[in-house]
């Protein structure tokens, strides 16, 4: 009877699944682009047949076009999915790119019901590059010391993301063999950089989590960041903690029992990738968003979200609300771009960011994020540094940098002056850039496979 009860469950899963895709062949998504409705931002409604995660996709594809999430309205309810985006580009102009606009009737139209293109964390054979994706304790000279380990292994390293947070650190970098340009696919050699940065990444303490993987698949860099960061329990800070409670987001959690909704409301400064950072984070812990309402067309932003678990129950525990509440201020502050902003755009060369991160940490900066990009043999660079004192950088030590690394090359974006020390004690003292001088790499390493 047990037998016959497993296949019963399994059929009706089966049965329920096929339905599902019945009926969004039947009813496929709508897009509609309005530049007339609203005066200072262009209106996109997206309509579709529910799913869970269907918010995060639109969302990301939005995000991923560099398009600011001015205004937004949300609901889900019945099994239809109905939202309304007010959008403008970088510059806040509406958006009237023939290209762009173009991009977004196929990624979440008609066209996209059934194509195979990649809107959510997923691996997507690569020869074009192997990724490695590295978590771990922060400290300083961490990121130097990886870029140089790669380098000793003819790795060469065309794009990586690089976070910090709450003495946390994550990367996704994509790297080629120094020689043939393409993936490193060589399983032993895989191994060895899985074992050198895996014991990099712990250091002088083995017991520290830490961890590496190596694949040639494709994933969507800045959602795996969050995956790994939450895996690795950034969310929870230490009972000496000194950053300052009022710097933090405000965020809410509360039950609307007549409903059985749970309610949550954040207030925080707005800045690029604010709504993808919430909303990821809610789908990854497996909350379904039935309404929302978003307004950031002010300084701070305002999002409030009417969710409920998978499981169709809302938050059921005060320990519950309150990991919530962490992983969302969590979200929140691990792209908050704390220090000085430098750009680099120079011909791309083998062991290009090894010698930069090297020049920043002899000269006591540390890294608190980094993207890595390299377009048409360019590498166009962006590093947020601090000084590993916590005090404001000196405008001396920037003009050493610029001088060692080349002043065309290395822009400084804001004031040096004008940077604020961190306070003592504070998790972000000291971050993935560099301090020690030390050229040992003998504690290195991550590395993760896809077979």
């Amino acid at each position: 009877m047990a037998y016959i009860s497993e296949v019963n469950t399994s059929f009706s899963h089966d049965l329920d699944d096929e339905y599902g895709k019945l009926f969004r062949r039947l009813n496929p998504p709508r897009v509609a682009i309005d530049n007339e409705a609203y005066k200072n931002a262009t209106v996109i409604r997206a309509d579709s047949a529910n799913k869970h995660g269907i918010l995060l996709e639109v969302v990301q594809v939005l995000t991923d076009l560099n398009l600011t999430i001015t205004k937004a309205y949300i609901s889900s309810d019945g099994g239809w999915f109905m939202d309304v985006f007010y959008v403008t580009d970088q510059d806040g102009n509406k958006v009237t790119d023939e290209g762009i606009l173009d991009y977004i009737q196929k990624s979440l139209g008609p066209d996209a019901c059934f194509s195979s293109r990649m809107r959510s964390v997923g691996v997507i054979p690569s020869l074009d590059h192997t990724a490695i994706e590295l978590t771990g304790s922060d400290r300083p000279g961490l990121l130097s010391e990886v870029c140089a380990v790669l380098m000793n292994l003819k790795c060469n390293v065309v794009s990586a993301e690089v976070w910090t947070h709450n003495a946390r650190a994550a990367a996704v970098m994509h790297v080629t063999d120094e020689e043939t340009g393409c993936a490193v696919t060589d399983p032993e050699r895989l191994s060895r950089i899985k074992e050198l940065l895996c014991n990099l990444l712990k250091g002088s303490n083995k017991s520290s989590a830490a961890k590496t993987v190596v694949s040639h698949g494709i994933t969507h860099t800045e959602r795996r960041l969050h995956q790994m960061m939450f895996a690795d329990r950034d969310y929870e800070r230490a009972d000496d903690d000194a950053s300052d409670e009022k710097q933090r987001p405000n965020v809410n959690v509360v039950n609307w029992y007549d409903k059985g909704y749970s309610v949550v409301t954040i207030r925080s400064k707005d800045r690029p990738k604010l709504l993808f950072d919430t909303v990821c984070t809610l789908t990854d812990m497996q909350y379904v968003v039935f309404h929302a309402n978003i307004d950031a067309e002010g300084p701070e932003a305002y999002q409030e979200y009417y969710i409920r678990h998978v499981d169709g129950c809302p938050v059921k525990s005060d320990a519950e609300r309150e990991r919530v509440i962490q992983c969302l201020e969590a979200a929140i502050e691990r792209r908050v771009s704390e220090g000085l902003k430098l750009e680099l755009c120079t011909t791309d060369r083998v062991g290009l960011l090894s010698d930069v991160t090297r020049i920043f940490r002899e000269n006591s900066l540390t890294v608190t994020r980094a993207e890595v990009t390299t377009k048409a043999g360019q590498a166009v660079n962006t590093f947020y540094v601090r000084d590993a004192s916590g005090y404001p950088i000196d405008s001396k030590t920037i003009d050493s940098i610029r001088q060692a690394i080349g002043k065309a090359i290395l822009k400084v974006k804001g004031n040096p002056e004008d940077l604020k020390p961190v306070p003592q004690g504070s998790a972000t003292k000291f971050l993935f850039g560099g301090l020690f001088k030390s050229r040992s790499f003998a504690n290195f390493g991550l590395v993760r496979s896809y077979s």
